[in-house]
């Protein structure tokens, strides 16, 4: 007897059911994400334009908070800072935090490569910088594209040189060049993993000698192009933080104008959502909390990583102003609270359909995604959310007529991922994955569906206010 076809065809899209009204606010929330992610190439970037909205509508630096000696009440709004490089946001409640927060929590660092600490030499003419990538990538993809450098120089004197070169029209790009296809039939027969080595991903940055020079000219003109613009010196690119990025600004994909292409959309689509969804967010029963961390790329690791006190430190910071800290009332505040872990989801690509369970996988265009569970092998590594929560959320989802389809990240045994959302499991809170279908994951440019980033925006409000 023959299997059943157990195939089935995806659900509707969403854009049939759209009022014009609805249309023109999904195409304002996707005009301000496309600046947001132009604007916001790095952790650091990312941090300064979220902390400039915040304090747009209202939120204060709790660290000046502390500082001035003042308390806390209901209805105030308080972010917090590390290292520059991930930021937390308290919208206060009027139950007590020991009844729990509403937690949106998302990631800002996306897959890269960065300039190693002796970065810069020459060979045979020609000057380079060397790289080591951060995060997931596949290595190929990253050769010949137009690359920028964003990032900070730390000088032995205490001062900081921001950089951004290659994101002006007049600005000078770089990039990792490729052996040319003529003489490339030894190259063509290895794998994908080999094609390009970690060690090669060097970008080329320079071929004029300086004149006078004798050794390593073209480095030295370089260098000498760095000390008259940023008045950087090669001993100071041991105290920098350097990374190297697509250049280019975000823009809009297909004819239609349906879809988003940018660097960075992991996990930046779903921490611009739910900065949106927080800022946008007034009066609430439950304390509401917008969590957007560094290092998840490489296993939510270092101080700015979810791993870190940081959230820990800043919540209990909070409670002491708010007159409630005890080591008890943190504990049932972690224990009782309930989080949207705001990472992206594989989208359904038709050109690679083997890769993915037609029945369980999420559709470009059909809404905000939801996974149970994520890892691999079984799922490994994954939180693997409870029914009762997953019942509450589809019944406030369907309250706010949020679209949302549920989904795993590709086929069983293929591979798989994770996100922050076993970690905040620990403290006992329930957590859910949930964000934006992508194209693309960690590739130098990543599409996703506008209709898809409105309606996970409408979700993390919902969630704000409902749970």
């Amino acid at each position: 007897m023959a299997k059943e076809d157990t195939k089935k065809d995806s659900p509707k899209s969403v854009w049939e059911k759209y009022s014009k009204k609805e249309k023109k606010d999904l195409e304002s929330l996707c005009t301000d994400y496309r600046k947001f992610l132009t604007i916001g190439k790095t952790e650091r970037e990312c941090v300064q334009e979220i902390i400039r909205q915040a304090e747009d509508k209202g939120y204060r630096d709790l660290a000046a908070v502390i500082k001035n000696k003042e308390t806390l009440k209901t209805g105030d709004k308080v972010y917090s800072v590390w290292m520059k490089k991930s930021v937390v946001m308290f919208n206060i409640g009027s139950e007590p935090l020991e009844n729990g927060l509403t937690i949106l929590g998302a990631h800002i660092d996306s897959p890269r490569l960065d300039l190693k600490q002796n970065p810069l030499y020459e060979d045979s003419g020609l000057s380079y910088m060397d790289t080591h990538y951060y995060g997931g990538i596949k290595k190929y993809q990253w050769v010949t594209i137009p690359l920028a450098i964003h990032g900070v120089v730390a000088k032995k004197d205490g001062s900081v040189v921001n950089i951004v070169i290659g994101e002006k029209e007049d600005d000078p790009v770089f990039c990792v060049t490729d052996l040319l296809i003529h003489l490339s039939q030894e190259q063509m027969t290895k794998k994908a993993t080999e094609v390009v080595t970690g060690e090669s991903l060097d970008i080329l940055v320079g071929s004029v000698p300086l004149k006078g020079e004798e050794k390593d000219a073209v480095k030295a003109n370089v260098l000498k192009i760095l000390k008259s613009t940023y008045d950087i010196e090669e001993d100071d690119l041991l105290s920098a933080e350097l990374e190297v990025v697509p250049a280019g600004a975000a823009r809009e994909l297909g004819f239609d104008r349906s879809m988003i292409i940018s660097y960075g959309q992991d996990d930046r689509v779903c921490a611009y959502t739910s900065l949106a969804a927080m800022l946008e967010t007034e009066t609430v029963n439950k304390t509401a909390c917008c969590l957007l961390v560094d290092k998840e790329e490489i296993g939510s690791v270092g101080a700015t990583g979810m791993q870190s006190k940081f959230f820990e430190n800043a919540l209990a910071e909070l409670m002491n102003l708010l007159g409630t800290y005890s080591e008890l009332n943190m504990r049932r505040c972690l224990a009782n609270s309930k989080m949207l872990s705001s990472d992206v989801t594989s989208g359904y690509d038709a050109l690679y359909a083997s890769a993915f369970d037609k029945k369980n996988v999420a559709y470009l265009g059909k809404g905000m995604g939801f996974n149970k569970f994520t890892g691999s092998r079984g799922k490994s590594g994954s939180n693997d959310a409870n029914a009762e929560y997953l019942g509450e959320i589809r019944k406030m989802m369907e309250k706010h007529k949020v679209s949302i389809q549920f989904s795993e990240l590709g086929r069983v045994d293929l591979g798989g991922g994770g996100t922050i959302a076993y970690i905040m499991a620990l403290y006992g809170m329930q957590v859910i994955d949930s964000g934006v279908p992508v194209l693309n994951m960690h590739a130098p440019w990543e599409v996703t569906s506008k209709i898809d980033v409105y309606e996970t925006q409408k979700g993390y409000k919902a969630f704000l206010l409902e749970a």
